[in-house]
């Protein structure tokens, strides 16, 4: 078997439309104007990084500018990795099929430290060497970004530059100065970097040298003495800021299938555990007349039929009500739902419930993070018992029937009395269910707190393993209730993610050894190999309890120090002061400063619009199309050939319902609690076969034209899709199945034995026997259900099947069955059904 690219594999591995590339909106560009490749690399399986609103926004910046092609690229699932190296071919991007060696940048996004050794895959399969020190000028520029890169160093050695902060000004600098560079040079990469060395939020690893003292600690010291630290990059200016107003919309089932609007950057409550809250400040927020703007551009440009308002706490925004009044005003009549994801209990007010349902319901969780009112003293989250209870009967009194409730074990201070508040606390929420008991449900989920860099908690040492697991154990004992379902995250991932969270340039040996034994896709549960990691800890030498178990003395060094936050260390110091006195500290949102040092209250101040300001006035609704009394059935023939053979039929129901919107094209929804678009295909061919002829039925109001569908249609299909023809559907009693069906087969290297075929046609009888999921068997005769069958050619097949109700055969058993092909060799049969 030969196999030439990515694409040849593709017949082989499951849910091949990861690896196709031919989403809508995405970018291909003409290769004789691209002066720059520059991939982006997300070190996590498709589903996860096309959730990626990061990623969507790098994406649109760099494409904007003519001489640059940005192209995705994400880890590959495991049976991809493995076709890939035994195929010995490089791995390479969506868009044009380019391997990620001939880029001239690569640029990974670290979101999840648990995501590292997926970096190394990415690497090399590439054919790149994995450390910066081995890569050559003929070799790629390899950089990152993130919120991981807040502490670069476990990772630094596989770097050549790491931006820390906002990404969009830092990205046009290094690609405008790269561009200048190969104009000039193109070849002595050390000055390259030392020019992106002077760009705010760009760190060079091999700028600094570390140095262990007697104790194991880390200190950097620079090589140039005018640049001994880098200052987080900070994007003054949200409202200005670059929007993919028509993001690449994924196949398949991404983590967040929906359109994502950014509302506000930053948080000003200041938790002491979150690290987000702490080096994403300060808080910069969207105008409302900005994010009405976006959401009506970006949903006609994608066909979402769900809207989720991204902060790090939504509920905070200050315009969020009348925003919402009116988000809901205009997609009400398109049955768009809109969900805030990351919203404080206290912030969720009746009236923003009833905007929220006026759609459908979406996700209701609360993290109260502690049991104990001490504890959120402690941690400084100020919502009280009171605002927790109140905001979850809020929430059933509107209909809602599961709430999810989030806490964190081992936060400093925690006693046995703070566990026993967290059952407490449930079991409150729990008798508040009412009536509809039955229905109702809690899922409470439990993660162990990791002290993360630049927090307030950064010297704390972390609970150790065996702690978590008892912790963890007492509580789901106690929380074995009915209507109660308990979760936790695995103590081990999180060990693991303490050690890279707080890790030196020492581990980057540790992360090879992993690789190198098989750890990929870590942070996926039925992937994540922790004995291999003990393995490699006693293989490499590193102790993890120097980075999780150990308490920090307040002027020690820190690996993380070479990256200003802008937020001071005493500062982080002050707070720690304060959480050991349980006092809390305001939001500086609404009160005084309080001097964290990131402000400069010139160029970089906190950013809020006043309390519906620039809402603008409302205009007309749109009649919905169910307020006509008069609906017709239209059938819409389509061919699905190429690429678009991998689409299963969920992604086809949903790659079909996304055009609908986009052509606004009006139909007709159910009714109840998540009303659908009226639509039915008939049935579906299996995954990588083609077709000249399919359809599907949909149901429109009576002055919706058959043409206009079809015109509307054609333009917005993937590749491989085409509308062929629309008409008025007959009558139910006549939308008979066809009685038989015709395909034409090409095998890729095999010739089919006209032996068999012979042998086949000489039998009376030829029985297939098939096992039913529930372990029963059938039997089918295929002299009853082949009509036709004829070579056309060595490789070449034509073959009529009757179509007989319990007994369809499929193509793919009659290539097994008579001619005897395995596995492999039917699934990469060109198959068309004619």
């Amino acid at each position: 078997m030969t196999i030439k690219d990515i694409q040849d594999i593709l017949p082989l591995v499951e849910q091949p439309s990861r690896y196709i590339g031919s989403e809508v909106n995405r970018i291909r560009k003409p290769p004789e104007q691209i002066r720059l490749r520059f991939a982006l690399a997300f070190p996590d399986l498709y589903e996860i990084g096309t959730s990626h609103f990061g990623l969507q926004i790098l994406y649109d910046i760099l494409n904007r500018r003519k001489e640059i092609a940005a192209e995705r690229i994400f880890a590959p699932a495991p049976d991809m990795e493995a076709a890939i190296r035994k195929a010995g071919i490089p791995i390479s991007t969506l868009e044009s099929g380019t391997p990620l060696n001939r880029f001239d940048i690569v640029g990974f996004s670290l979101l999840y430290e648990l995501d590292y050794t997926n970096v190394l895959t990415l690497l090399d399969l590439g054919k790149i060497p994995l450390l910066a020190e081995d890569r050559t000028a003929d070799h790629p520029l390899i950089i990152a970004g993130g919120p991981c890169t807040c502490n670069p160093e476990p990772v630094a050695d596989f770097f050549d530059a790491m931006v820390a902060g906002d990404g969009e000004a830092a990205v046009i600098e290094l690609t405008r100065t790269w561009l200048e560079w190969k104009d000039r040079d193109g070849v002595n990469k050390t000055d390259l970097l030392w020019t992106w060395s002077t760009i705010e939020g760009v760190y060079i690893p091999s700028f600094f040298e570390p140095e262990y003292d007697s104790q194991g600690r880390q200190r950097l010291h620079p090589v140039y003495s005018d640049y001994t630290s880098v200052r987080r990059a900070v994007l003054p200016d949200l409202d200005t800021a670059p929007f993919p107003e028509s993001p690449v919309v994924p196949f398949g089932k991404p983590i967040h299938d929906r359109l994502r609007l950014e509302v506000a950057r930053g948080c000003t409550r200041g938790c002491r555990f979150c690290q987000a809250g702490m080096i994403y400040r300060p808080v910069r927020e969207r105008s409302p007349r900005t994010l009405l703007d976006q959401a009506e551009r970006a949903v006609a440009a994608t066909g979402y039929e769900d809207l989720s308002l991204l902060s790090l706490s939504t509920g905070d925004y200050r315009s969020i009500s009348p925003l919402m009044t009116e988000l809901m005003r205009r997609c009400e009549v398109e049955h768009i739902a809109v969900s805030l994801p990351s919203l404080r209990a206290g912030t969720l007010t009746p009236e923003l419930i009833s905007q929220i349902k006026r759609v459908r319901k979406t996700g209701f969780t609360i993290a109260p993070e502690a049991g104990s009112q001490r504890l959120r003293n402690v941690i400084n989250k100020n919502i009280s018992e009171a605002d927790i209870l109140e905001t979850v009967q809020d929430a059933f009194a509107a209909g809602w029937q599961v709430i999810k409730l989030y806490f964190m074990i081992g936060l400093p201070t925690e006693t046995e009395a703070d566990l026993k508040a967290i059952v407490h606390l449930v079991e409150r929420v729990r008798r508040m269910r009412g009536s509809g008991a039955k229905k109702t449900r809690i899922n409470v989920s439990i993660g162990t707190y990791i002290p993360k860099p630049h927090t307030p908690f950064q010297w704390r040492p972390q609970i150790s393993l065996e702690e978590s697991r008892e912790k963890i154990e007492w509580l789901r004992d106690r929380l074995d209730l009915p209507g109660v379902r308990f979760k936790w995250q695995d103590p081990r991932v999180s060990f693991l993610e303490g050690v890279w969270s707080r890790g030196d340039r020492r581990l980057s040996r540790l992360l090879i050894t992993a690789y190198q034994k098989g750890c990929r896709l870590d942070g996926w549960s039925d992937r994540f190999r922790f004995d291999l990691w003990e393995d490699a800890f006693r293989e490499s030498g590193v102790d993890p309890g120097f980075y999780t178990a150990r308490e920090r003395e307040a002027g020690e060094p820190l690996p993380w120090d070479v990256i200003d936050t802008g937020v001071a260390r005493k500062f982080l110091w002050r707070e720690w002061e304060k959480a050991l006195s349980e006092e809390s500290t305001s939001d500086c949102r609404d009160g005084v400063c309080e001097g964290c040092g990131v402000c400069d209250f010139e160029r970089i101040q906190p950013v809020v619009f006043p309390f519906g300001e620039d809402i603008p006035a409302e205009t007309a609704d749109v009649v919905r199309a169910e307020a006509q009394n008069s609906f017709k059935t239209l059938q819409v023939f389509y061919s699905k050939t190429g690429a678009a053979r991998f689409f299963g039929h969920l992604e086809m129901v949903s790659i079909f319902l996304r055009a609908i919107r986009r052509a606004h094209i009006p139909v007709k929804f159910s009714q109840g609690y998540h009303p659908m678009p009226k639509i039915s295909f008939t049935d579906p061919i299996p995954l990588g076969m083609e077709s000249r002829k399919e359809a599907f039925f949909l149901a429109v109001p009576g002055h919706v034209h058959p043409e206009s569908v079809f015109e509307g249609l054609k333009d917005h299909l993937p590749e491989g899709l085409d509308v062929r023809a629309c008409r008025i559907a007959p009558p139910k009693s006549e939308r008979k199945p066809p009685e038989e069906t015709s395909y034409r087969i090409t095998l890729r290297e095999t010739e089919f034995e006209s032996e068999r075929l012979r042998g086949f046609e000489a039998r009376p009888a030829h029985i297939l026997t098939r096992t039913t999921i529930k372990g029963r068997t059938r039997t089918i005769d295929l002299k009853e259900t082949v009509l036709e069958i004829r070579m056309e050619s060595d490789r070449g097949l034509h073959l009529r099947l009757k179509m007989i109700p319990g007994k369809t055969v499929r193509p793919s058993e009659v290539l097994r069955e008579i001619f005897g092909l395995n596995e492999e060799t039917v699934k990469r049969a060109f198959i068309l059904k004619l």
